[in-house]
């Protein structure tokens, strides 16, 4: 099953755990996502891989009208009750894929996508795709986990990713993030890192794990290597991961 499959399957399952669920319903970075933004009551907003929907509703009071994307149906039905749910109706939701956007040139004055891109296996393409579908001067907003510079960690935590959820392509290095985005001609305006605690029995439950899978990502964290624990501070009691931790940054790119 390709990349792309996995992902339809395991949202297309789960599609409610993403509307309930904390890390994105609540995360102080949907709020600073918001504040740099500076979106204007005329702004046409794309928001790619819309998932549960919570950016597409917290941005459309702001802005004249929100498309909602994402790859999955079952996603974007979920997203559509809860955002009419709250009494928006300015948002439009299309099936589509983040790296072949469905739209013409310069249709958006504001993109974004939020704790999604770790999902595609052709970055560079969703970034040129956001550059096409922007307007002169329009902002890409980003916000998702990264990995470590560092290539042991960076190892590390992508594997525990995936592992966990096999639909996952890869956490990026912020190093990564600014090669490409000024590549493909955008300016990076501003970048805000920030640490990010994983609750480990419900980040295992939004994938319905199996227990057999469960227990050897408990094994394998337990088992690593001290140095690499104390940078993730990972939590552990009577043989059970408790917590750990990793890095999410968010850009502003300007076009």
């Amino acid at each position: 099953m390709d990349i792309k499959a996995r992902v339809q399957q395991q949202f297309g399952k789960n599609a409610e755990k993403y509307v309930s669920s904390p890390i994105h319903a609540k995360g102080k970075d949907l709020a600073q996502m918001v504040e740099i933004s500076n979106a204007e009551p005329q702004d046409r907003l794309l928001d790619i891989a819309t998932g549960g929907g919570h950016t597409a509703n917290v941005f459309s009071p702001l802005v004249k009208e929100v498309t909602a994307l994402d790859l999955t149906s079952e996603i974007l039905e979920a997203a559509k009750r809860f955002i009419e749910g709250n009494g928006y109706h300015n948002v439009s939701f299309v099936k589509g894929d983040a790296e072949k956007l469905p739209f013409p040139e310069e249709s958006f004055e504001v993109v974004t996508c939020r704790i999604a891109p770790h999902h595609f296996p052709d970055l560079q393409s969703f970034i040129s795709e956001s550059y096409r579908v922007l307007s002169q001067g329009g902002k890409l907003l980003i916000v998702d986990n990264t990995a470590p510079e560092n290539k042991e960690y960076d190892e590390f935590y992508n594997d525990i990713e995936k592992r966990r959820d096999h639909s996952h392509y890869r956490a990026w290095k912020k190093s990564e993030w600014i090669t490409f985005l000024e590549e493909a001609g955008f300016r990076i305006e501003q970048i805000n890192v920030f640490k990010k605690t994983f609750t480990f029995d419900s980040w295992c439950e939004r994938m319905e794990m199996k227990k057999e899978e469960k227990d050897q990502l408990i094994k394998k964290m337990i088992d690593s290597p001290s140095h690499v624990k104390k940078y993730f501070s990972i939590m552990e009691k009577d043989g059970k991961v408790q917590e750990f931790s990793g890095e999410a940054i968010l850009i502003k790119a300007v076009k």
